[in-house]
């Protein structure tokens, strides 16, 4: 079993920052790439940066120049520092790891979401 929580959400104002924190547990052999992805209310989910095992990062449009995503391998954390935060950035964010396990299995794990709100 493989657990990802997130953490580091709240509300803050237009301009503002917020680090998300993704955090992954279990039997974890190794973490291949992790994802950020948000979901507005009444709208699908939206990738927002993604980072490969690698370290090579890849990011919406939307966020590019303002978002910035990193990993801990030794930690098996993964961060999204925000920056510059608008309000149309307010959504549910969830992050997702794709696990190697202790048993060589590939698994996708999703976290539960942490809710970002900006006001204006």
């Amino acid at each position: 079993q493989v657990q990802v929580v997130e953490s580091g959400g709240g509300l803050v104002q237009a301009g503002g920052s917020l680090r998300l924190s993704c955090s992954a547990s279990g039997r974890i052999y190794n973490i291949n790439a992790m994802g950020w992805y948000r979901q507005a209310p009444g709208k699908q989910r939206e990738l927002v940066a993604t980072i490969t095992g690698l370290s090579r990062t890849n990011y919406a449009d939307s966020v590019k120049g303002r978002f910035t995503i990193s990993r801990d391998n030794a930690k098996n954390t993964g961060y999204l520092q925000m920056n510059s935060l608008k309000p149309e950035d307010t959504a549910v964010y969830f992050c997702n790891a794709d696990v190697v396990t202790t048993t060589w299995s590939s698994v996708s794990v999703w976290g539960q979401g942490t809710q970002v709100t900006v006001s204006s």
